[in-house]
């Protein structure tokens, strides 16, 4: 097999193709043929020993991925050598082949696409246990999403609008804007041309957002917990943006709002029944035509560079997916 090596935590500059030894499953494990694997924000923090997971060197970068399976260890009953599956890792994906906890591998039904697949399971399983677990979000409620043209933010907005509710997405361009309207959102709010406190007061006759989705952290941040309304929850997803703000705490007490943690890495690996169901139900929402992740190209798995580029320059409208030769 062939894999992207990390040996330094110097960022993905430093990632070289090489030949590795084929890996083995253990007890519990199955072995995929990668076909295509999915670009995410932690895959460049984790090559910078920035994630909250850090893998001891060297180590294949990768988290999300999709293939088939071709070898099954001990005790896995449930999958088999030949069904298609999507997986997840927090590393081994930007490679050929992978081992995998056989828990963390979603199976696949018939004719479900593998670009799909490959950008499905972290990015919906991330918004869908933001949105309805931690952020017990119900129809008829208002939801704002930041970063939403990005791949989590698409699959926030599709998750909350087959949940019944209202959605303002927030973007960086007019163009990001009219992704988010193209994918349902009630409406969009660039906020490098607008304020986005005012622009919320407007659009919500002056409540604000019942849930604040946020994967970027940064500036916005402060504005949107402000404009919340009553009993509010602010889900923390990520740092896209690169800083991490510092909220006045007097700004929940006066909301009666919660700032609430979304880890969904962890939830995979402490709450795997529950992560199941949740995966379990999107992937009955993608054969209804309810979501489906908007990719924004795909590349050959050698130009894993170019990915990494356009990802740190946060000119991805969706996911990159990167693919392995047939």
């Amino acid at each position: 097999m062939h894999a992207w090596l990390c040996s330094t935590t110097d960022g993905p500059d430093s990632l070289v193709w090489q030949p590795m030894a084929q890996p083995e499953p253990g007890p519990g494990e199955i072995r995929v043929a990668i076909q295509t694997a999915s670009l995410n924000f932690p895959d460049r923090l984790i090559t910078e020993g920035k994630y909250q997971i850090k893998p001891p060197l060297p180590f294949v970068p990768g988290s999300e991925f999709a293939g088939v399976v071709d070898a099954v260890g001990e005790g896995v009953r449930h999958l088999s050598v030949g069904q298609t599956v999507a997986a997840i890792s927090s590393t081994g994906g930007f490679g050929t082949h992978a081992v995998v906890n056989a828990l963390q591998a979603l199976p696949l039904p018939p004719g479900f696409d593998m670009v799909d697949a490959a950008a499905f399971a972290f990015t919906y399983g991330t918004s869908h246990h933001a949105l309805m677990d931690r952020g017990a979000l119900q129809a008829g409620e208002t939801v704002l999403v930041l970063g939403a043209a990005g791949g989590v933010g698409t699959a926030a907005i599709q998750i909350a609008k087959a949940a019944g509710a209202t959605v303002i997405a927030a973007a960086s361009s007019d163009a990001k804007c009219q992704l988010c309207l193209d994918i349902g959102a009630d409406a969009t709010i660039n906020y490098t041309t607008i304020s986005l406190r005012d622009a919320l007061k407007a659009l919500t006759n002056g409540k604000g957002p019942d849930v604040v989705y946020d994967p970027i952290g940064g500036e916005l941040a402060e504005a949107a917990f402000r404009s919340i309304a009553w009993r509010g929850r602010y889900l923390v997803i990520g740092f896209a943006a690169g800083g991490i703000p510092a909220l006045p705490f007097n700004l929940p007490l006066l909301k009666g709002a919660s700032v609430v943690g979304v880890f969904w890495g962890d939830f995979v690996r402490r709450e795997p029944k529950a992560n199941a169901a949740s995966l379990g139900q999107l992937v009955q929402w993608y054969a209804q035509g309810k979501v489906k992740p908007v990719i924004d190209t795909v590349l050959p798995m050698s130009d894993v560079a170019t990915a990494f580029a356009r990802l740190s320059a946060r000119d991805i409208r969706g996911k990159i997916v990167l693919r392995n030769p047939a």
